[in-house]
Formats: C-alpha cells, structure tokens, sequence
C-alpha cells in the first residue's frame, strides 16, 4: 500500500494533522481499536487558552513556566500560547461545541478554572470536552475523500531505510500484515499509563508510540516525569474514573476521611496548587492515616452547578451509590499523563527523518517537569497541526524499507496476562508518586527480569506485541528516573531530598 501521510493514531493529535495534511496528499489514519477509542475521548477538563477577558497569553505562558518546574522548552511554551487562539476558532468552526455564558448579549465562552492557573481560562463541554472534540474531529474525518480509515489495524513496527522512516507495517485485524509505504509518518499513539497498576487512562494505553519509536532509533526524552492526577475515583465498581481537576476549580475541598481539610498544610493554594504537589500531598496524607483513600468533598457547592457543571461524574458516581451533594467522594490518585515522550521539534519533527510526533507520544518540551492542567489538548492540537504544516512541504518520495522491531516484539500469548500484572505492581509500588534509589534498582532488575523471559512468538498477537512496549516504555522510565539526580516537578526520589526549581541546571534524561 501507499499513501502520502500515513497517521497512527486517532486522537485529537493524529485527526488534527490528518484533517490539515489531506488537502496536500492522500491520508491513511490507522488505529488499533475503533477511531474514536482514544485517550482525547476521556478527557474531563477542556483546552486551555488565554481567551477570557483580562487574561493574555504572556499569563497563560507564565502559570506554564511555573509548573514545568524549570525543565520546559520557553519556546515551545510561547509557540503554544500564542496559537492557542487561532487553534480553538479552527476547532470550533469545524462544529465543537463548547459552553458559553448564559444570557450573554454576545457568544461568550464559559471559562473554567484548575490547578495551576491564574485565571480562568478552561474551554470545556461540562465534563466531557475530550468527547465532543472527537466527535467533532471523528465527523470532519469521515466526510473527507482524501482520508482513508483502517480501523482494528496493529501497528508492528515502523519501517526505515538509509535513517530514515519509510512508513509502517501494520496488522489488520483477521488479515495477513501489510506494508504501508508512507512520504511522512505521524506518530500519534498517547500514552504508556497502563504500565501502571492505578491508571486513568483507557486500555489501549500501552505505550505503543514508545515501542515503536525505541525500535527504530528515535530519540526519546524525560519519561521519568508521569502525572498522577489526585482525584480518581476509589470503588471497586468504577476502578480508574476520572474526578476532574475541574472539580476543585469549583470549590471542591479534598479532606481525610475524618473530615480535616489538609492541602493548605502543604501549599497556599491548597486545593489549586499543581498536580505534583497534590499527589504529594495525598500520598503522605494517605501513608499517615494508614487508609487506602482519602474524600473530595463537593456537598458545599451549589446543586445546580454540580447538575450542570459535572452531569457525567453526577451520572457515574450515582450510579454506584454516592450522591455527591451530600457524600463525600473516596479519591486517590493515579498515573494520568506522560509527559516525556519522543522528542520533537516546533514542527512536530523527530530525531528520525520523515517521522512526525504529537500529543502524549511527543516531549515538545512545553511541559517541563509537570504539565499544567488542560494543557495536553492544547498541545495535541497546536503541534498536531503544526506537524502538517511541515510535512505537507518536507514529505520525501516513497521508498521501500525494512521494519525495525524491539527485541521484544511479541510476547507468547499465554504469558501476557502475568506479564502485565507483575509489570503494573512493580511500576506502581517502585515508580509512583515517591521513589527511592533501592525501589528504582530493584524495578529495573525485575523489568529486566521479565524481558528476558519473553520469548518470541511465530503466531502474530495484538496484545502479546502491547506487552513487548508495555515492558520497553517501562524500562526507559526507569532508566531516565535513575538518571534524574535532581528532585524536580513530576520525579521525587525521596533519597535526595528537597524538590528544586533548578532541573534546568542538569541535562535532562534521554534516550
């Protein structure tokens, strides 16, 4: 097969570069499930952009800085705040549907507020803004001629010759694999959270972008840095549901599950600093009550607001028996973001020539150390159409190339499901929110450890080739939080002390 842009991946990243690469050339966007099962789907909070009267991007680029700890790329930072605008009006005329004030003489956006920032700036549809956008963008994909979908097609591996990336060879489900000879490839495949035990993210998380990247030679940079997001959902019902950081932005209070308001112990913007320092927060409140859980605490807000501000957390948690106007909700966190990934450029570029990057797969560096809140659709967005920009000028001709596999490439079938349990415990217990030297060591012998029982597979298996990324995308963010010798944002060995600002002073992590 061929094809001018081959996209793998059905994010807001990959539909983005897809739906502004197809009036240069013909498109080829693959997933490996149905095209809107996406991480982007999941999303609760919104898009974040300087919109909001009294607000401006030199703020939005400030509350950024700030998070990133000292570790983000100023430029990448700049370059996302100032097309935010420009992003967002793309995004809406192509038919999103946000929420606006109601009873405004003129259409006016109803900005939300989360951690991090200083101003309300949160674009959002209620709690379901990464849902409306891709249905948006699904509908914008499927009316155009130039954009072949192939739906339920496993990504095997990139294709390379003479260093650079030809394309891909990709297994469609109940069908032999084929070869997909590609003039530019877009990596667009999220995120590696299922490495870990407690996760927000979907199943099909599992670190394929990482996977294929290593294989092929691709640099990839500051994968030590996984958010947890503080607030997930703690039943045995409804494992791993999101609790939107939105929430809080509204008042939400977290608590001990004997009532004590405790954020204010660890930083003046209580309930609004940071993530990492939330997460922080919680797990030494969790450690020092001895309790698996804390509460987020919603029964002083308004009925209304959490009716029309929340419908989907309101739906869910009733479901299971909480009404969150009068109980408290038991939270805890969870590995939620990667913000290391592939390393990219402003135009989405990576290491290899003619492979492409953008969304939770890419580091552009705007991050840093911790990402701000509702800065990864953003981002997503902003580089994703980037990324076409340049490619629709810098494609290279076709040429045939050989797949460059992991040595792990297939895990054998009947072992897969004690691969990733065992893998998922040890990411969980020795690479969480608090690390230590001892724990970091003992995590990269046991991953170690698992490698060298994999064992290739003649049978070609989906989830046995998930596994075979699960275990690289884990081993490379062990080896980069070894290698990070400085407490900073997201990485808290707790065997060198207090967390610093001065991360930027060290030459960050790669691979």
């Amino acid at each position: 097969m061929q094809t001018d842009f081959l996209v793998i991946g059905s994010g807001i990243a990959g539909l983005t570069f897809a739906l502004k690469a197809a009036a240069h050339g013909k498109v080829l966007v693959v997933t490996k499930s149905e095209l809107s099962d996406t991480n982007t789907s999941w999303a609760q909070g919104g898009v974040a952009a300087a919109v909001g009267e009294g607000d401006s991007w030199e703020l939005h680029e400030e509350d950024t800085l700030i998070s990133g700890a000292g570790l983000c790329n100023e430029v990448a930072v700049r370059y996302l705040v100032q097309n935010a605008k420009p992003c967002l009006e793309w995004l809406i005329d192509l038919g999103a549907r946000f929420d606006y004030v109601p009873g405004s003489e003129l259409p006016q956006l109803q900005l939300g507020r989360e951690g991090g920032h200083s101003r309300n700036r949160i674009v959002h549809h209620a709690d379901q803004s990464g849902w409306e956008i891709e249905r948006a963008l699904t509908e914008a994909v499927r009316k155009q001629e130039n954009i072949r979908i192939l739906e339920y097609a496993f990504c095997e591996a990139l294709c390379e010759r003479n260093g650079r990336c030809t394309g891909a060879l990709l297994h469609p489900k109940d069908s032999d694999p084929v070869t997909v000879s590609s003039r530019a490839t877009m990596l667009a495949t999220g995120s590696c959270c299922q490495i870990y035990r407690f996760t927000t993210n979907p199943p099909i998380a599992t670190g394929d972008g990482i996977g294929l990247a290593s294989a092929i030679g691709a640099k990839i940079e500051n994968m030590e840095f996984i958010q947890f997001h503080p607030t997930t959902l703690y039943h045995r019902e409804a494992r791993n549901f999101l609790i939107t950081e939105a929430v809080r932005g509204e008042g939400g209070i977290l608590r001990t599950i004997h009532g004590r308001r405790f954020m204010f112990d660890y930083d003046s913007r209580g309930e609004l600093a940071p993530r990492d320092i939330v997460a922080r927060a919680m797990h030494a409140e969790i450690l020092k009550e001895g309790v698996p859980f804390l509460h987020l605490d919603m029964t002083h807000l308004p009925e209304e607001k959490i009716k029309s501000h929340f419908p989907k957390i309101l739906e869910k948690l009733t479901s299971i028996g909480i009404d969150p106007m009068r109980d408290p909700i038991p939270v805890v966190p969870a590995a939620h973001y990667q913000c290391g990934g592939v390393s990219t450029d402003l135009s989405g570029r990576t290491s290899v020539p003619s492979l492409y990057a953008a969304g939770e797969v890419a580091c552009t560096g705007v991050h840093g150390a911790n990402r701000l809140a509702s800065n990864s659709l953003l981002e997503a967005l902003v580089f994703g159409a980037s990324a076409a920009d340049h490619a629709k000028d810098h494609a290279s001709e076709h040429s045939a190339g050989e797949p460059r596999r992991l040595p792990l490439s297939t895990v054998r079938k009947v072992e897969v499901d004690g691969f990733i349990r065992r893998l998922k415990r040890i990411m969980m217990d020795k690479v969480g929110i608090v690390r230590n030297n001892l724990g970091l060591k003992h995590a990269a012998e046991s991953i170690e450890e698992l490698a060298s029982e994999a064992q290739q597979d003649d049978r070609f298996h989906v989830s046995g080739a998930e596994a075979g990324n699960m275990i690289e995308a884990a081993r490379i963010v062990v080896r980069h939080a070894i290698e990070r010798k400085v407490n900073v944002g997201l990485h808290y060995n707790s065997d060198l002390g207090p967390p610093s600002g001065e991360g930027a002073n060290r030459q960050g992590a790669s691979t």
